[in-house]
C-alpha cells in the first residue's frame, strides 16, 4: 500500500473517530433534552425511547413552578458574574506582577500559589467557613462570592500569557510618562483579551453550577442558587426526573451562550498560555 493510500485511509479513520467522539460527547445532552419533553413514565422506559411520543412542553412551566427558580437563577447569575469579575481583575493584577516585576521570592510566591491547586475545595471547606462565619458573611452574597473571587489557576493563566508580552511595550510606555496603573489598563489588559476571555468562560462555568459552597454558606431560601433548588426537587415526595431535566436544560443555556460569545478568545487564550516558563 502506497504512502498516499495510507494517508488517505488514515485521514478517513481520523474523521470517523472524531465524529464518533463528538456523538458520544453530545449523547448525554441529547438524552437530557429529550427527557425534558417526555412524561415521567417514558424517562426510564426500556428499551430506551430516545424521542418522546409527544413532546410535553408543559414540563418547563411545571418545573419552574416547583420552586422559586426565578430567585435561584438570579442568585446563580449574581454569584457567577461577581466571581468572574473578581477573578478577571485580581488574577490579571497578580499575573502582571508575577510576570513583569522583579521582587524577592517572586518564584517562591508563584510556586506557593500553584501548590494550592492541589487542594480541593473539600479540604479547605471547614477553615474557609470558619473565616466567613467570623466575618459575619454567612447567609449573604459576600459569603457566596468573596471566598471564590480569586483562583490560583486564573493567576497562572494570566501570568503565563502576560509573560510572553514584549517588555518593550511596557518600557516605551514608561518612557512616555505613563503610570503603572495606566500601563496595566491601557497596555496589558487590551493585549490580554484572549486570556481574559478564556478565564471569564472557565470562571463563569465553574461558579454557575457551584453546589457545595452555596450548600454550606447559604441556608436562607432567598440566597440559594439553582443547583440547590434542583437538589430540593429530588427530595419532594418522588423525584420528577422529566421536570429536573427541564430545569437542567434551562440552566445550560447561559453557559452555552457565554461559550459562544468567548469561543475564539477561549481557544486562543488556552493555546497561547502556559507554553513557556
Amino acid at each position: 500500500m502506497s504512502k498516499k493510500s495510507v494517508n488517505l485511509w488514515g485521514g478517513r479513520l481520523l474523521t470517523v473517530l472524531t465524529i464518533a467522539g463528538i456523538g458520544v460527547t453530545l449523547l448525554p445532552y441529547f438524552w437530557m433534552l429529550a427527557s425534558s419533553l417526555k412524561t415521567s413514565s417514558e424517562v426510564f422506559e426500556l428499551p430506551i425511547r430516545w424521542l418522546p411520543r409527544e413532546p410535553q412542553w408543559s414540563n418547563y412551566p411545571a418545573a419552574l413552578s416547583r420552586g422559586a427558580f426565578g430567585v435561584y437563577f438570579f442568585n446563580s447569575a449574581v454569584v457567577a458574574l461577581a466571581v468572574m469579575a473578581g477573578n478577571l481583575l485580581v488574577c490579571s493584577l497578580a499575573g502582571y506582577g508575577l510576570a513583569k516585576f522583579r521582587f524577592p521570592y517572586r518564584e517562591v510566591s508563584f510556586r506557593a500559589i500553584l501548590s494550592t491547586l492541589m487542594l480541593p475545595l473539600e479540604i479547605v471547606l471547614v477553615p474557609t467557613f470558619l473565616v466567613v462565619r467570623g466575618l459575619g458573611l454567612v447567609n449573604s452574597y459576600g459569603g457566596l462570592i468573596i471566598p471564590l473571587a480569586v483562583d490560583a489557576f486564573g493567576i497562572f493563566l494570566m501570568r503565563q500569557y502576560i509573560k510572553d508580552l514584549p517588555d518593550s511595550l511596557i518600557e516605551a510606555a514608561r518612557l512616555d510618562g505613563c503610570s503603572e496603573r495606566g500601563i496595566f489598563w491601557r497596555i496589558i489588559l487590551p493585549n490580554c483579551k484572549p486570556a481574559l476571555g478564556a478565564l471569564a468562560l472557565l470562571t463563569f462555568r465553574d461558579n454557575w453550577d457551584q453546589f457545595l459552597w452555596p450548600l454550606i454558606v447559604a441556608s436562607r431560601d432567598t440566597l440559594k442558587t439553582f443547583p440547590l433548588g434542583l437538589a430540593q426537587m429530588e427530595g419532594i415526595d418522588t423525584a420528577a426526573y422529566h421536570e429536573i431535566m427541564a430545569i437542567a436544560v434551562i440552566a445550560m443555556i447561559p453557559t452555552a451562550l457565554i461559550f459562544l460569545f468567548f469561543q475564539r478568545a477561549f481557544v486562543r487564550g488556552i493555546a497561547l498560555s502556559g507554553l513557556k516558563e
